[in-house]
């Protein structure tokens, strides 16, 4: 006996659970409404909504698959998968630091991936690192603002979190052309191998903001205003950084976040968080 074909029943139901999906984000779009919205944040009514919608779908799937991976995954391991991680988006580093005019940096940059390619075998050991040569983190968001293009108001963007006009135009910009820090992954032709790879590089970006995100938890009374000041903070001080020629504070990890301690320092510390704060539970 033939059974009947269920496949026309099944796309019919994942069609339904998104449409729901998205009429919900819509409804609550529609519904939040900030009576005197910050100078910066004039979207506000909208911001909020798309961040508890993300902030909802973070915790429904990816922090707790990143918490796994956190548990399940070797130390050595992770860092060798973060490593290589970083070691693409040095590439793209470079070039924003080579559209910038900074020639020091885009050959430092660039210095740092040939080291760690070859050296590091193929980036999984950070020895740049070790042997003094830091991370520049640069993108074409920064790179923009560099050249006198305005942030424009603050925007949080489906699942991909905090931004600006300036900053998500050229996120969105640079993946439709086909140039960002992992298009050698997508130039992989055998896609269950380039699937899974984004889908390690989602796990590991999320994975390494679990500390930032308990820091959050731990000293926000209003986790989206904090995270939207922190954003704002960084991305204003990357580029400023550049056009005056100097270095942000080090932080160790791009992730991280600095000293909130009541000593005389973390007034000037908490002058420019880090960014990843700003992406953490979007």
């Amino acid at each position: 006996m033939n059974l009947p074909n269920t496949q026309p029943l099944s796309n019919a139901k994942r069609l339904l659970r998104l449409s729901s999906v998205l009429g919900a984000t819509a409804l609550a779009a529609g519904c939040a409404t900030v009576t005197h919205p910050s100078p910066d944040d004039p979207w506000e009514s909208y911001n909020r909504s798309m961040y508890t919608f993300n902030d909802t779908f973070d915790r429904a799937l990816l922090k707790p698959i990143a918490t796994g991976y956190d548990q399940l995954m070797p130390d050595p391991a992770q860092t060798c998968i973060h490593n290589v991680f970083n070691n693409l988006g040095d590439v793209w580093s470079a070039i924003n630091s080579f559209l910038q005019g900074r020639g020091h940096d885009f050959v430092n940059t660039l210095g740092r991936v040939l080291f760690n390619s070859t050296m590091g075998l193929g980036g999984c050991i950070d020895v740049a690192s070790m042997n003094g040569a830091k991370r520049i983190p640069n993108d074409f968001g920064v790179t923009l603002g560099v050249w006198g293009f305005d942030s424009g108001p603050y925007v949080v963007l489906p699942f991909l979190g905090s931004s600006s006009v300036r900053d998500g135009t050229a996120t969105l910009g640079t993946f439709a052309a086909g140039v960002s820090p992992v298009t050698p992954v997508f130039e992989i032709d055998n896609v269950p191998l380039r699937n899974s790879i984004i889908g390690l590089y989602a796990v590991d970006t999320r994975a390494s903001l679990l500390d930032a995100d308990k820091l959050v938890n731990e000293v926000a009374l209003d986790r989206y205003s904090f995270i939207r000041d922190a954003y704002i903070q960084r991305r204003n001080a990357l580029v400023n950084s550049r056009r005056q020629g100097t270095e942000l504070p080090d932080y160790s990890e791009e992730g991280s976040l600095p000293d909130y301690s009541d000593d005389d320092d973390a007034a000037d510390a908490g002058a420019a968080p880090a960014a990843g704060a700003s992406k953490t539970a979007q």
